[in-house]
């Protein structure tokens, strides 16, 4: 399976089978990551956590703190596409994968500014 990222006029294929989704909240300033993985499906968040809590950031319910984390599993069907917003507020939001994280400008090779981000499934 691979990712298609598009933003800024420029669609990029990743070979990754899964990856973290990387921010930080714009008010608290605080880190927050999603792990996803890539299905035929579409993608499929598998789980959240966060640093803090606060100004809409609060982890679940069923969060648990480890290592300083809010984590908590996601079960919910696979997402067709997730479109991302850039306030330009917090800074970018970041991709990880095998080892490496890397913001969507480094992704697409030019500043996105304010546009918004489309990752989806790249169809076969």
């Amino acid at each position: 399976m691979s990712l298609c990222v598009a933003s800024a006029g420029v669609i990029k294929t990743l070979a990754v089978a899964a990856f973290t989704l990387a921010w930080t909240h714009s008010i608290e300033k605080t880190e927050w990551q999603e792990d996803w993985r890539v299905t035929p499906q579409g993608l499929e968040l598998i789980a959240a956590r966060v640093k803090g809590s606060g100004a809409g950031m609060e982890p679940a319910p069923e969060a648990r703190l480890v290592d300083g984390w809010f984590q908590w599993r996601v079960t919910r069907p696979p997402q067709r596409e997730l479109m991302l917003g850039n306030s330009g507020m917090a800074g970018e939001w970041r991709l990880c994968a095998e080892g490496g994280c890397r913001s969507f400008s480094e992704i697409v090779g030019h500043p996105i500014g304010a546009q918004p981000t489309t990752l989806i499934s790249c169809p076969d």
